[in-house]
């Protein structure tokens, strides 16, 4: 089976987690600048088989449009066009970033670690993938 990725899209930052390739789990894989993500992902897909991208839905807490969607759509549009074998698909995003910090509280990180926006992208990254996969109940 090839691998189930996701992609938490930022202004600046992007956060990326990824499935084993049996679609078990999902796990952080990286954060990239955004300005560098396509190339990072178009080299990633190269060299590891992946099934499809889920990206986040940036809405705001009543369902609206937040002002990060119509990057995520040039991206995503992008995407397609250039690599179409490899489907990318939109999955709700909402409260994401609340979760990562919850998680990384509860995990006893210290508060060094949790002011990493970085890691908090990846494992709103790695969140997006878990609540994906439970949809799916893969």
């Amino acid at each position: 089976m090839a691998r189930i990725l996701s992609i938490d899209y930022g202004k600046k930052r992007t956060g990326l987690a990824v499935t084993d390739p049996l679609q078990l789990i999902a796990g952080g894989l990286a954060t990239v600048a955004t300005s560098e993500l396509f190339d990072w992902l178009c080299q990633y897909v190269s060299r590891e088989p992946v099934e499809r991208i889920v990206i986040g839905e940036p809405r705001q807490p009543n369902g609206a449009p937040s002002e990060n969607l119509q990057r995520v759509q040039q991206f995503v549009n992008r995407w397609r066009k250039a690599k179409p074998e490899i489907p990318i698909e939109y999955y709700d995003e909402r409260f994401t970033s609340v979760l990562a910090h919850r998680a990384m509280l509860e995990g006893g990180l210290k508060k060094k670690s949790r002011q990493d926006k970085a890691l908090v992208d990846e494992i709103s990254a790695t969140i997006i993938l878990e609540d994906y996969m439970r949809s799916k109940k893969l």
